[in-house]
């Protein structure tokens, strides 16, 4: 079986799995953005922070990467994946077709919000500018993990204006 994750967020820059093959891809049905407040990763209980997940919406697509794992380790990345992504319920895991770059068709895991989720929130981005500068986690500073995706997006050439201007505006809440 030819396992494939789509990665939007962390996935991109940290997928913590072996990785046979890598190419640009875009899921259509969904946008990516700051909708999920992070209790774990990248915030607290008592300080939220915001990770990235995938919105369902019908006329919206999302432009990611399609990381086919190494054979062998299917079974393991799974694990893996569910035991990162599937921490609390917010994620839902679905199996969802993306377009490769080349124009060929894949099925690849992905991870989208449940939006009856307590965790699922739509905040201005001023506002989440000021969470996301402040907020740390168990992976670190919720700054880094913007930080982190938006310039992994940019060095393979799928910049975010959204998650641009996130960038500057935190860095200047920062400095």
């Amino acid at each position: 079986m030819t396992l494939w994750v789509f990665g939007y967020g962390s996935l991109l820059w940290n997928p913590e799995f072996p990785v046979a093959q890598s190419e640009v891809a875009m899921l259509h049905g969904y946008a990516r953005s700051f909708c999920m407040r992070s209790i774990h990763h990248r915030g607290s209980e008592a300080e939220p922070g915001l990770v990235l997940a995938l919105d369902e919406q019908q006329d919206a697509h999302c432009k990611g990467l399609a990381l086919r794992v190494e054979p062998g380790q299917e079974e393991a990345t799974l694990a893996a994946l569910r035991e990162r992504e599937l921490i609390s319920s917010a994620y839902v895991e679905r199996f969802l077709e993306v377009e490769l770059l080349s124009g060929a068709r894949v099925t690849a895991v992905v991870y989208v919000i449940d939006p009856h989720h307590v965790q699922y929130c739509h905040l201005e981005l001023e506002e989440q500018a000021h969470i996301i500068a402040h907020a740390v986690g168990g992976r670190g500073p919720n700054s880094e993990y913007l930080f982190n995706t938006a310039g992994h997006l940019a060095e393979i050439g799928l910049s975010d204006p959204d998650l641009d201007w996130l960038t500057m505006r935190v860095r200047q809440i920062l400095s």
